[in-house]
């Protein structure tokens, strides 16, 4: 067998798959697009779900990828097995409708075993078949040339996940010969598909099939589709003939380079420092690939993957004598380790070290409370002559500080204690259900539904050159089936050509009416969508009877339009401005262009101070008046790469792009509609700049008559202040503004002041009249002050003077508001009078509630009226007491 690099291998599968015919879909970012269910994308068949549910219809039914995708449901593992890992990369092969057994079993057989290509020994391979799938069976015997011995039947080959598709699949193993055998000859495991070390899952090929309905009844699904996964971590390893995953080129240079920053350990001295070895190459990776996909640590979702990862790998470091920043220092390592294909790693790795940095630094700020945690937990469960920690405590330090679990239960075993695992386990459980709870429940991966992805009716989209056309209806969908006659109601509808634009790429369909050839108005377009085919998907509101055949008008709405093409074209000044001032490493994280407003989402680690919104608002008023043209250039992508356009990482493109540039300024794919010229935009003004997750910041802004409308309100607002402040000239506002703030302060200071000294007054009546109950003294008032400041500053002199055991003070701040105070000396606290049983039990008397300290406690309420049943209630209370 040769030796290959894990880049020979890649490329080898994707190149030997696409001599079969197939596209070869480049890898789809991690951040999954428009699927709920998924936090990451973990598998190559989740990028291929629009595909096989029917939504969309591919150009090519024949598909192969690898694709990145990440698995957080057993981190603890990482490090501790041969092969799990929190990102890996799987080589798929995909068949749409097109192919099926017998192509994918030969083709899998002749990729592994041809000395063209991966060239196996055909000898060490071995399937694992459903057992009643005797059609798989043959095709490896008959027609692979597998013998029998070969071809193992286990019960479980059948892939199932509900409802939904499902199917028959063959698992293939590479016999690594029997020095990587862990069993005994004769145990029961030992066998291809059992639990063992020596027979390694390589490739796994499902043939998907059935329809797994609700009553948990099979049907046959009406397109069958193969669906293929080969990890590529596990398929280097077999070639580089290494023990795990970790001995290959994959991770090696990562392990050395950890080696380096560690200075005192080595991998392989010891299995506990390799376990810390492994965790942080793996999870550098995973890291490295998740932020420059654009995702940020948090406090939730994908960003507390993010940082429990790092959190983790620091940990690890520091087992290895790292007690530095230091994982931000391997991100180019990983960059160069992945070249080949994910080039954007190197291209990105600054700015990802900098966020990695950024989270190590406050990591180790918080690390040492964590320290401190564990200790005193450690400490109290001595005192309690506790034999272990508990299970809330020691999650509680690995979910808020960190702390991975091995290190806290080494920790505690050098202190002679356990930790609950079973308490723990049960704390882990509960997080994983509210995480699962707080997800969308849809369904991931629907059934074909062949009524639109049969129908493959050509329609062209016309609507960049003009916006009125006539056009034949072909298909009439109503009632969930098609027909060819509509008279009302709403329907779907596609032509052979149109000028309706359908919604893609942030861009809102265009909206318009359909007329018959007498002029009348027979439908209004209230949507447009893409049908699975691709052709634009009319949803109309039919006013009068329309039928298939015939050729009716199709007018978009221009003035609609305009305005929508006018925001598009500033949604893309504004990505390019915010690159200038913000800098590279921000990009595009979902945009909405509608006629009125755009909105745009982008990646950015902090708040957008006020002078760079300026400055962007700016470069895009220049860039307006400038008056550049816009055009559209229809090229293949490589070319557009070359001329330096931005691509989404949540978009797909065909070899053919569209590319819209803005002068020399701006160059992006796009299929949207667009200004001809950037002066038909007159203005651009930014309305408002906000935060809507981790590092996520987002821009609203609008364009000429709305730009004009905004500002024209906010100047006739500033009239108006001006004139009620009497003011002739706006530019005296500030002024003015200035100068009354200050009035406001000392008038305020002088307030405080008048009320400091009418309080002062009312002590001097009531703090030398105290009442004795139960052998207690009490002060209990109502004093005229301004609300809670003042009763806390009475509430102060009253220690001072030392006038009673217990005070009780109320106020009336204002018409519907009532502030209560009570305190209570240190002699009364230690006859066992505390200040807030007091408070509890008096404030509902005046319509609310409150509490505090033994030594002081307040509540507010809104009913004044009872305020002398709350002071005669105090009396009472002490008086029980």
């Amino acid at each position: 067998m040769k030796e290959l690099t894990s880049s020979q291998i890649r490329q080898m599968y994707l190149d030997f798959f696409k001599s079969k015919g197939h596209e070869v879909m480049p890898s789809a970012s991690l951040i999954p697009h428009d699927d709920p269910t998924l936090l990451w994308i973990n598998s190559g068949v989740a990028t291929m779900k629009k595909f096989f549910d029917g939504s969309v219809v591919p150009k090519n039914p024949r598909i192969t990828s690898s694709q990145k995708s990440i698995r957080t449901n057993d981190i603890e593992n990482v490090g501790h097995t041969a092969r799990h890992h929190t990102l890996f990369e799987m080589l798929g092969n995909f068949s749409v409708g097109d192919y099926f057994k017998e192509e994918a079993i030969t083709w899998a057989w002749e990729l592994l075993t041809s000395p063209k290509w991966f060239g196996m020994d055909p000898e060490r391979l071995y399937v694992t078949v459903y057992p009643k799938d005797t059609e798989a069976k043959r095709i490896w015997h008959e027609e692979a040339g597998l013998a029998l011995d070969h071809i193992v039947e286990v019960e479980d080959n059948f892939w199932d996940i509900g409802q939904g598709p499902s199917g028959p699949d063959s698992e293939i193993f590479y016999d690594r010969g029997q020095e990587f055998n862990n069993l005994a000859d004769d145990d029961p495991e030992n066998y291809p598909g059992g639990e063992n070390e020596r027979y390694l899952e390589i490739w796994n090929i499902v043939f998907s099939e059935f329809n797994h309905k609700p009553d948990d009844t099979y049907e046959p699904l009406p397109h069958k589709n193969i669906d293929t996964g080969m990890g590529l971590e596990r398929v280097v390893s077999v070639f580089q003939h290494a023990k795990t995953n970790f001995e290959t080129d994959l991770f090696l240079p990562l392990i050395k380079a950890t080696e380096k920053k560690s200075g005192q350990h080595h991998y392989g001295d010891s299995t506990e420092t390799d376990v810390s070895f492994k965790v942080i190459a793996d999870h550098i990776r995973a890291v490295t690939f998740a932020i420059g996909d654009g995702a940020l640590p948090s406090n939730e979702g994908r960003g507390y993957v993010i940082r429990r990862l790092i959190r983790r790998a620091v940990m690890h470091g520091r087992q290895l004598g790292i007690d530095h920043a230091f994982l931000y220092q391997l991100v180019p390592v990983v960059g160069k380790i992945m070249e080949s294909y994910y080039p954007e790693v190197l291209e990105q790795a600054d700015y990802i070290a900098k966020v990695v940095r950024m989270e190590e630094d406050r990591f180790n700020e918080t690390l040492q409370d964590g320290l401190q945690l564990l200790n005193e937990n450690i400490k109290k469960a001595k005192q309690d002559d506790a034999k272990q920690l508990t299970g809330k405590s020691v999650f509680k330090l690995y979910d808020t500080y960190g702390f991975p679990l091995e290190l806290t239960k080494e920790i505690a075993t050098d202190q002679g204690l356990e930790i609950d695992q079973t308490g723990f386990d049960l704390e882990m459980k509960q997080q994983k259900e509210r995480a699962r709870s707080a997800r969308s429940n849809a369904k991931s991966m629907g059934v074909q539904k062949s009524l639109l992805v049969d129908i493959k009716t050509p329609s062209k989209y016309v609507g960049y050159e003009k916006l009125t056309v006539t056009a034949v209806l072909k298909n009439i969908v109503a009632s969930e089936k098609q027909v060819d006659q509509v008279a009302s109601g709403k329907a779907e509808l596609i032509f052979d050509q149109t000028p309706f634009y359908a919604e893609m790429g942030g861009q809102v369909a265009d909206r318009g009416v359909i007329k018959d050839d007498q002029g009348k108005v027979v439908a209004q377009v209230i949507d447009v969508q893409h049908a699975p085919n691709g052709q634009n998907l009319h949803t109309v509101e039919v006013l009068a009877p329309l039928t298939t055949a015939t050729t009716y008008e199709l007018a978009v709405d221009q003035d609609f339009h305009n305005k929508v093409r006018k925001n598009h074209t500033a949604t893309h000044l504004l990505d390019q401005a915010l690159r200038d001032v913000l800098g590279s490493h921000t990009h595009q994280a979902g945009s909405l262009v509608e006629p009125d407003y755009l909105r745009f989402d982008f990646t950015n680690l902090g708040s957008v101070t006020a002078d760079d919104l300026k400055k962007v608002e700016k470069i895009v008023n220049d860039k307006i008046w400038q008056a550049l043209p816009v055009k559209t250039v229809i090229t293949d992508i490589e070319a557009a790469k070359k001329m330096g356009a931005i691509a989404l990482f949540t978009e797909k493109y065909g070899k053919v792009v569209r590319v819209v540039k803005v002068g020399d300024y701006s160059t992006e794919f796009c299929g949207g509609n667009h200004v001809d010229n950037t002066s038909e935009l007159g203005l651009f003004k930014i309305t408002s700049e906000s935060g809507v997750g981790a590092g996520v910041r987002r821009i609203e802004a609008v364009t000429s008559k709305e730009a004009f409308e905004y500002l024209d309100q906010h100047n006739q607002l500033l009239q108006q202040t001006a004139q009620q402040l009497k003011l002739t000239q706006l530019k005296e506002l500030p002024h003015r503004i200035a100068q009354m703030t200050d009035e406001i302060r000392d008038l305020k200071q002088k307030a405080a002041a008048l009320e400091g000294k009418l309080a002062q007054q009312q002590t001097a009546d009531i703090f030398h009249q105290p009442v004795t109950v139960n052998q207690h003294t009490l002060v209990a008032a109502q004093v005229e002050v301004a609300g809670m400041q003042q009763l806390r500053a009475l509430a102060d002199q009253w220690k001072v003077q030392n006038s009673s055991d217990v005070l009780v003070l109320a106020a009336k701040p204002a018409e519907n508001k009532v502030n209560l105070i009570a305190a209570v000396s240190p002699a009364g606290i230690k006859a066992g009078i505390k200040a807030g049983d007091l408070i509890k039990t008096i404030a509902p008397l005046v319509g609310g509630g409150g509490g505090g300290r033994p030594d002081l406690a307040q509540a507010g309420g809104k009913n004044p009226a009872g305020i002398q049943a709350a002071l005669a209630a105090a009396k009472q209370w002490l008086a029980e007491r």
